[in-house]
């Protein structure tokens, strides 16, 4: 059995993550960026209403954060849910405020920290919307301004709506040079890619690791065509176009996935017909003739059938239905209100009630920012505890350094804040590569904006508050039951297992439809992804915050090569191949369930019964399901 490369040491991770900066700049984000925070602070400065430019700026500088490469589609929602969050935030916080709470306001804020780190647990989206949410819940509460609550929430959705405008106008007046396809279009493209690396990697050391890259692009692809729509959205027919090629591009992959198992290269002239796909999608011209293989093989004949289906749908052809391949409203729910989301949500509570408890305490009137900080520390899709935790004041004291040095050699006035506003707000795009260099480039963006909203505070007092937010985060990351990296990985792996185990029985449940055994797939491969960045991450952690963790690899590894054996023997039934033996069939449903009763409960699963092998006329490929489920069980770490 094969490990996966070990994480980088905790250490050397921040450092490690400087190679990240480099790469093409994208310049239309810095643009956006440039054109974001800038003008609408100048604008509350040159009308003498500062606090008005602050609170919109504020919602631009969100608004830039969460801008990060989507579709025309989904920028709107990535930007418009946060921001609509933020906006909730504020005004409950200015509420809070006016209450004149004193110490009690940690109590107070606590129930937003629950809701915050519920909803955060849903996907990423729902993740920037829970920390806008706690992050400004905090800054209304803590910072006083001549504005009503209600105006605060609607500068915050001005500046936000701001910056969603120029994402939609910009490149229509300033077109690119060359016309590039559009994102939708790219990101279909990329899934053909990643099928031509795997179909190139067949028989090879790299076929899971290619494996790997197409689930990725399936992911990817799925967010842009189905995720994240606007309410009442219509289909076009170019995204109609694009769905059904996505769907062919499903048929595909289960072909590759059954090569993969048979172990068997693919000749060069069938290995380059997704990638003549992927110019079709990308140019809007005909394929061209695509080569099939010779159906000698299960493998083979599936690929056989997906060609031709290829060849009728870009023919234009619809394809047939693939079901529902994101999560509901019912699953959404279910991951805010399950172990991961109650978890994080007594963290997100904890950290922030303990941080907003400890600045009551000390002196000035300003507190907002150590629980802000935090609320933004306990993140834990942003790496490592203690790689985010150095990031974090590494780059704040860097950030200080270089606004306390502009504030001191620059003469006093509003006119360099605003500047210092727009060249920070234009480097956010860059500055996402890494943790630290992002919290760099918005420490000044942010002590800029608070300066212009009457908070002149030293930058040194600032940063005595994000080293004590670095302190109680770290300190909650050491307590159990807590969202910690072991309670990650024991929630992602729990849900794979799980996944794994629907695939199974659908496979082996003959009347089941294809697109529904398509669905049960890719949820199945995307939860194997999320539990391997889970393991990944909790593998960098420095004891005692789970670097024993990385003993899990091996196991998410087996768990893969069970649902690429599934995939298989899903073909083979298909083509004619005798249904396994029902009990059988139990035994390995009931074995899975068990694992994943085990890792839920956080224990080995050394005590599972489990089945010796596949009966003679069973199909082969269920024999490697119990050889990985073997594994699995040797490999857990006790």
């Amino acid at each position: 059995m094969r490990r996966l490369p070990t994480p980088p040491d905790w250490l050397t991770h921040p450092l490690r993550g400087v190679r990240a900066l480099r790469g093409p700049v994208p310049w239309a984000a810095v643009i956006r960026g440039a054109l974001g925070v800038g003008p609408v602070v100048a604008v509350g400065v040159a009308s003498g209403h500062m606090s008005f430019g602050m609170l919109a700026g504020l919602g631009a500088m969100f608004a830039h954060i969460n801008d990060r490469p989507a579709t025309r589609a989904t920028r709107a929602v990535r930007i418009g849910l946060p921001a609509l969050a933020g906006a909730a935030g504020l005004l409950t916080g200015a509420w809070l405020g006016t209450l004149g709470l004193g110490i009690w306001i940690a109590l107070a804020l606590a129930p937003v920290g629950l809701v915050s780190g519920a909803i955060s647990a849903i996907g990423p989206v729902c993740s920037s919307a829970g920390v806008q949410l706690m992050v400004l819940a905090v800054v209304g509460a803590g910072m006083p301004l001549p504005v009503s609550p209600p105006g605060r929430a609607g500068l915050l959705l001005i500046g936000a709506a701001w910056v969603i405008a120029m994402a939609a106008l910009l490149p229509r007046v300033i077109p690119a040079r060359q016309s590039a396809p559009s994102g939708e279009r790219e990101a279909v493209a990329a899934v053909y890619d990643a099928l031509a690396g795997l179909m190139t990697a067949v028989g090879s050391d790299g076929g899971q690791a290619a494996r790997r890259r197409l689930t990725a692009a399936y992911d990817a692809a799925y967010e842009a065509l189905y995720a994240h729509r606007l309410p009442l959205h219509r289909l076009d027919g170019e995204e109609r176009r694009l769905r059904d090629r996505l769907a062919v591009a499903g048929a595909l992959s289960e072909g590759v996935l059954t090569l993969l198992w048979e172990n068997e290269p693919v000749p060069d002239r069938i290995a380059r017909t997704p990638a003549q796909l992927a110019r079709s999608v990308r140019t809007g011209l005909p394929p061209g003739r695509l080569p099939a293989p010779v159906p000698d093989t299960a493998g083979n004949v599936a690929m056989h059938r997906a060609v031709l289906l290829a060849a009728r749908v870009f023919d234009g052809e619809p394809a047939p239905p693939v079901g529902a391949v994101v999560p509901g409203h019912r699953q959404r729910l279910r991951r805010a209100l399950g172990p991961a989301g109650r978890e994080y949500a007594a963290r997100v509570a904890l950290c922030v009630g303990v941080s907003t408890a400890l600045a009551q305490r000390l002196p000035g009137a300003h507190w907002y920012w150590l629980p802000a900080t935090a609320a933004f520390l306990v993140k834990p899709d942003m790496g490592p505890l203690v790689s985010r935790a150095l990031s974090r004041a590494l780059g704040t004291a860097v950030g200080v350094a270089v606004f306390g040095a502009l504030a001191t050699l620059l003469a006093p006035g509003a006119v360099w804040p605003v500047v210092v506003a727009a060249v920070c707000s234009a480097l956010i795009p860059v500055s996402v590569r890494h943790f630290a260099l992002q919290t760099a480039v918005l420490t000044p963006l942010l002590l800029a904006l608070v300066h212009l909203g009457g908070d002149t505070d030293p930058g040194f007092t600032r940063l005595i508050d994000t080293l004590l937010a670095c302190g109680v985060v770290l300190a909650a990351g050491a307590l159990p039951g807590l969202g910690g990296p072991r309670a990650q990985v024991s929630v992602r792996l729990s849900l794979a297992v799980r996944a794994t185990r629907d695939h199974l029985d659908r496979v082996l449940t003959a009347e089941a439809p294809y697109a529904t055994r398509l669905r049960l797939r890719r949820e199945a491969y995307r939860a194997l992804a999320d539990a391997r960045r889970a393991v990944e991450v909790a593998s960098a952690e420095h004891p005692p915050f789970g670097r024993d963790l990385a003993a899990w690899a091996p196991v998410v590894f087996a768990l893969e090569e069970i649902v690429d054996a599934a995939t298989a023997c899903g073909v083979r039934l298909d083509q004619g191949a005798p249904q396994p033996e029902p009990a059988l069939a139990a035994r390995l449903r009931a074995a899975l369930s068990d694992l994943a009763d085990a890792v839920a409960a956080r224990r080995p699963p050394t005590d599972l019964v489990l089945p010796a092998g596949a009966a003679v006329g069973d199909c082969a490929t269920l024999a490697d399901v119990t050889a990985g489920l073997h594994r699995v069980r040797d490999l857990s770490p006790g």
